[in-house]
């Protein structure tokens, strides 16, 4: 009888654990992130940037938890989305069969809704899933970088995955960023957040990455904090920000134990330039 009432308890136990875990997993948070990147932006003193990484569209994230995050992050009212890889969960069937980018369209953002690949579109093809993505509305950066408003860059990385998939390397963060206009701010998408030092050295003022999901249930946590220099939340190395979420949503079972899933609300102030300095003095 002790062994039954044992058995029975740890079921429960269990049971609970993994409730607990999926009403985790299918309800995210906000997180709010204030950084200063201390160089002028062509007159722009505040950027409202909504991010969210590892979104894995596709047979767990469907049509309903799609419409609750384009509804959150244009809750937000951002000028700028950031997309930062793994969008499409492997294989791009389900997405196109549950026409899931038809919830991408109603994103809005009147900067640009930018994305990169991560290891995921490799996995299941990443031209594919990139021509899915541009078809519905996201600019992807793929070792590229565009200007935004005469003021500050967007850079997006190929995922760090790219070679072992395509037999071809991707660019190194300086190549990325050699011949731009470093006195403007520098925002880099890099799923992977290996190799933070390199990005500061590249002159990267912020860079927003994904792909850990800090372990996604506990206690993988503690593989992911071995691995990386941050495997959740932000960091600042000299003047680059950091910044690496656990995502939206998930790998395998639709379960978090230990994390929240999340969209980052990110509020940017920038040094105000002369000029604007000048005309408030007039003032």
């Amino acid at each position: 009888k002790a062994a039954l009432n044992a058995l029975g308890i740890s079921l429960f136990l269990i049971l609970s654990t993994v409730l607990a875990g999926y009403l985790n997993a299918i309800n995210p948070r906000f997180r709010n992130l204030e950084i200063v990147i201390n160089k002028p932006a062509n007159g722009i003193r505040e950027l409202k940037i909504a991010m969210a990484s590892d979104i894995h569209m596709g047979t767990i994230i469907g049509p309903r938890r799609m419409e609750k995050l384009v509804d959150s992050i244009n809750l937000l009212k951002p000028d700028l989305i950031l997309l930062a890889g793994d969008i499409v969960d492997e294989d791009l069937g389900p997405v196109i069969r549950q026409n899931l980018g038809e919830s991408l369209r109603k994103l809005k953002a009147p900067m640009g809704i930018y994305g990169i690949t991560g290891n995921h579109e490799y996995i299941g093809g990443a031209d594919a899933a990139v021509s899915y993505l541009q078809d519905h509305g996201i600019t992807m950066l793929r070792d590229s970088v565009i200007k935004v408003a005469d003021a500050f860059y967007i850079a997006g990385r190929e995922d760090r995955d790219k070679p072992r998939f395509s037999g071809k390397a991707r660019m190194q963060v300086d190549q990325l960023l050699e011949k731009i206009d470093k006195t403007l701010p520098v925002i880099l998408m890099d799923h992977q957040p290996f190799d933070l030092q390199k990005a500061e050295a590249a002159g990267v003022d912020l860079q927003l990455s994904g792909h850990t999901h800090d372990g996604q249930i506990w206690p993988l946590n503690y593989i992911t904090q071995a691995i990386f220099e941050v495997s959740m939340g932000y960091k600042k190395k000299g003047n680059s920000h950091f910044y690496i979420s656990p995502g939206f949503g998930g790998w395998g079972p639709p379960v978090r134990i230990g994390n929240r899933p999340e969209i980052v609300n990110i509020k940017v102030r920038f040094k105000p330039d002369e000029k604007s300095i000048s005309d408030s003095r007039k003032n």
